[in-house]
């Protein structure tokens, strides 16, 4: 362990002298400047830290024509621009002595405006929107993921490493070791770890961290994946965040806790209202319904996100919003005042939270904004309803696939507005690539299905 104070949680902002006194003092041999592409995979290019000083002048170039939805090859030089606060030693990067740390950077043009292709860049471009309205949002993320075991020659399997359920204990939960091994690594790189404990499924398991700033809230996500991933390979063990790895079990997804303040309150409550939910939250509520299917693509991006979003595995499908029915798509939690929030409860962790969290906070905005009233919560246990049922309650249902998500994603000015032209376009092209191949692969499942029959 470094012992590396992550400062900015006492509320100071670090300095390019703070950043050379960390390199000295911690013998830090590599900067890894890190950004995500449109599919929210991390990158990142590595530089000795004795060059810290040409990436603080953002004068570091990369190639944005290698990059999926950046730029085509005649316009392809870009900057890092890095995030000097969000400088935090790798703790699992520690060689012969010398430590690694990363710098989080914004993808700017070579004329110097931010790229409008950088996933980083367009979530801040949404909130300067949210806060001309008086608005910031805070999101509370929960990430659940699947630890797998390798064979004998370090491959990937299926096979999960224990047969535990929902909040056992060991010997059962065979995760509580490499669980607290992250635990304590995610501790020392600043995080404010709330909870851990064993999933539903078998081998599934969730880390809580505290909520925060959308800005910040996604790069915790990105962070917090890289780290999962890393523990666990030490552990010799596969993290995946893939949302259904396995048929006939649950899937992981990424409940979104979010909650928007004004004027340092939060916004969502109202003491003297119904529910105690301020009409911002009700008119939040009510955008997040109207606009949750036109956004899915985003919040649930690939293929195999489909394959969790089904009845019968606890996934929210249905829209609809509850104060405690954990069946309905959005759930208020108990707690008002300053804890007041509504969860939305349909992502996944496969997703780009620099997307998702643009597309949720232009969601909540047009609702203020168009003061979109929400229907009346919904108590009664949805999964039990008949389809009759449902719809004489007019309880409407997510999109069953990435194809039909895109068609609505397509047609939606809020997904637009949230992603801006570029990443909506280079998006919508990345996933309709996405779709196509999966239409025409043939499986197993056919194969098993069809083969010997005809």
């Amino acid at each position: 362990m470094t012992d590396f104070k992550y400062t900015r949680l006492d509320g100071r902002q670090f300095t390019r002298d703070d950043i050379k006194g960390f390199i000295q003092e911690y013998n830090i041999k590599f900067i890894k400047l890190q950004f995500v592409d449109i599919n929210g995979q991390v990158k990142n290019m590595s530089i000795p830290s004795e060059h810290i000083d040409k990436a603080l002048d953002n004068e570091i170039m990369l190639d944005g024509s290698s990059i999926k939805g950046f730029r085509s090859i005649e316009t392809s030089d870009m900057f890092f621009h890095p995030d000097i606060n969000s400088f935090q030693i790798l703790p699992w990067r520690n060689k012969d002595g010398g430590n690694a740390a990363r710098l989080i950077c914004d993808i700017y043009n070579a004329d110097g405006t931010p790229f409008e292709g950088c996933p980083r860049c367009n979530l801040k471009r949404v909130m300067e929107a949210a806060k001309k309205l008086g608005f910031s949002m805070n999101i509370g993320p929960e990430a659940e993921f699947f630890l797998f075991s390798k064979d004998e020659n370090g491959n990937i399997t299926t096979t999960t490493q224990d047969h535990a359920g929902y909040y056992d204990v060991g010997p059962e939960d065979l995760g509580e070791d490499v669980r607290a091994d992250i635990v304590l690594t995610l501790k020392e790189m600043g995080f404010d770890i709330e909870a851990s404990h064993h999933e539903v499924a078998d081998g599934q398991h969730e880390i809580d961290f505290r909520y925060a700033d959308i800005l910040t809230a996604a790069d915790n996500v990105t962070t917090f994946r890289i780290a999962v991933k890393a523990i666990a390979a030490q552990h010799n063990l596969h993290a995946t965040f893939m949302p259904k790895p396995i048929f006939g079990i649950n899937g992981s997804g990424m409940h979104c806790n979010v909650s928007l303040f004004k004027d340092g309150h939060n916004a969502f409550y109202d003491e003297n209202a119904e529910y105690q939910l301020s009409d911002e939250a009700k008119y939040a509520i009510g955008g997040m319904l109207k606009h949750v299917k036109s956004i899915t693509a985003i919040t649930n991006p690939v293929v195999n996100s489909y394959k969790r979003l089904v009845p019968g595995y606890e996934a929210p499908v249905y829209l609809a919003w509850s104060l405690a029915n954990r069946s309905a798509l959005l759930r208020v939690p108990a707690k008002r005042g300053v804890s007041t929030r509504v969860e939305l409860r349909s992502p996944d962790p496969a997703c780009n939270p620099y997307l998702a969290f643009a597309a949720i906070l232009e969601a909540c905005l047009d609702g203020i904004r168009n003061k979109i009233d929400p229907p009346a919560p919904v108590e009664s246990n949805i999964y039990k309803l008949t389809s009759k049922e449902r719809k004489k309650q007019r309880i409407d249902a997510l999109p069953g696939s990435l194809a039909e998500a895109l068609e609505y994603m397509d047609k939606s000015l809020v997904a637009q507005a949230a992603l801006g032209e570029h990443i909506f376009k280079e998006f919508m092209t990345s996933k309709k690539k996405e779709w196509d191949s999966f239409r025409t692969y043939v499986s197993k499942w056919e194969l098993d299905k069809y083969l010997e029959r005809y």
